[in-house]
């Protein structure tokens, strides 16, 4: 009994001298301080930035002309192509000129015809004139023939008038471009009874030369507009924007760029919006009316605050960066993005210049947790930011 007892005793201690032995090395291990993490971290400055807005616009020739028949007739000759460049005064189109000159024809013999009843009528009044004069006969016979006159020389006139109008209309039979251009499709062909009365035309015209851009500003950013350049009127501001850019359909820049000429008189009620119109030279009609595209439209920022966007991370639509504090702990910073490129955020809130921020590594490090920055540099990206 006294063995199991001394037995009991000595196996108590050694498992209590254990459990000191382990406790004292997890107090040592507690009490070693774990090394803080290196992250690099950025520090904000703020400067002038550009941003640019993309606003969907559609484009239209400078002219798009219906080219359409004034007679009536058969198409002759169709003297150009689909998609053929003209110039002003070529000919497109030939309809059948034979009744239009047969019609002149009528119209001169109808002024001969009346030349001829003027010099009888002029005779007539000229052998009256003397006898009335001498008192051999009433003037009332020489009244008459005076106005036998006059109406003969007003037949003159119509018959000259009916001249002009059929060499107008013989003049239509020649269907001409009325200014340089590229051709549309052909509705029309040779042999085709075409008239004015027809709902569609032969073709269109485009000249292309100058392309005008329509596009559609907000009312806020109609505002924006105005207080971004300086000038007593809107014409006055129009003419300080820089020069715009038309950004096409593959998201490449059309290699001319243009410039804001036109604000609409009046906002769209429906829409609450306002039209814009921009001009681009495009001699080489290198695109043409009804291709669509985007006016990209710059608008200058004063001590904007840029970020990395590889500093940020999003969660549920709302962008996120880790700012420190003086003791480099960890915050999560929520901030509002005014605009970006492919790196950079422009801030609207959330962050101010001299702002310490997590550069990357972002997606292992935790709210609250203390670490060791390095690579301190001041961010101040240079190009201008993309809305």
């Amino acid at each position: 009994m006294g063995k199991l007892l001394l037995f009991r005793f000595v196996g108590a201690s050694i498992y209590l001298s254990v459990a000191f032995l382990m406790g004292c090395s997890s107090q040592e291990k507690s009490q070693t301080a774990q090394p803080l993490a290196s992250v690099p971290v950025v520090s904000l400055s703020a400067g002038q930035v550009t941003t640019y807005h993309d606003y969907p616009a559609s484009i239209e020739a400078v002219a798009n002309v219906q080219i359409r028949p004034q007679v009536n007739g058969y198409i002759d000759r169709v003297f150009v192509d689909e998609g053929a460049f003209v110039r002003k005064g070529q000919t497109l189109f030939k309809i059948n000129e034979l009744p239009y000159r047969e019609q002149l024809n009528a119209a001169i013999a109808g002024m001969h015809f009346a030349e001829a009843s003027v010099i009888n009528a002029q005779i007539e009044a000229d052998k009256l004139k003397p006898l009335v004069e001498n008192k051999v006969i009433s003037d009332y016979q020489l009244k008459i023939a005076d106005a036998t006159l006059q109406m003969a020389k007003a037949r003159l006139e119509q018959s000259q008038t009916a001249i002009a109008s059929a060499k107008i209309n013989l003049g239509y039979t020649t269907i001409e471009a009325p200014v340089n251009g590229y051709i549309g499709r052909l509705a029309k062909k040779q042999g085709t009874l075409v008239g004015p009365s027809d709902p569609a035309p032969l073709t269109e015209l485009s000249d292309v030369s100058q392309l005008h851009v329509y596009f559609s500003l907000s009312e806020q950013d109609f505002i924006n507009f105005k207080a971004q350049y300086p000038g007593n009127s809107l014409g006055e501001k129009i003419r300080q924007v820089p020069e715009v850019d038309l950004v096409l359909s593959d998201e490449s820049i059309f290699i001319q760029k243009g410039k804001v000429d036109m604000f609409d008189g009046q906002f769209d009620k429906n829409t609450g919006s306002i039209t814009v119109r921009a001009s681009f030279r495009n001699q080489q009609g290198l695109l043409r009316s009804g291709n669509t595209g985007k006016v990209r439209l710059g608008l200058s920022h004063r001590d904007a605050v840029l970020v990395p966007a590889a500093a940020t991370i999003e969660i549920q639509d709302k962008v996120f960066v880790f700012a420190l504090d003086k003791k480099n702990k960890l915050s999560r910073q929520a901030i509002r993005i005014a605009g970006k490129s492919g790196t950079s955020y422009l801030v609207k809130e959330g962050l101010k210049a001299g702002d310490r921020i997590v550069m990357s590594g972002i997606d292992h490090l935790q709210e609250g947790q203390t670490i060791q920055p390095e690579m301190l540099v001041t961010y101040n990206n240079p190009r201008s930011a993309l809305k």
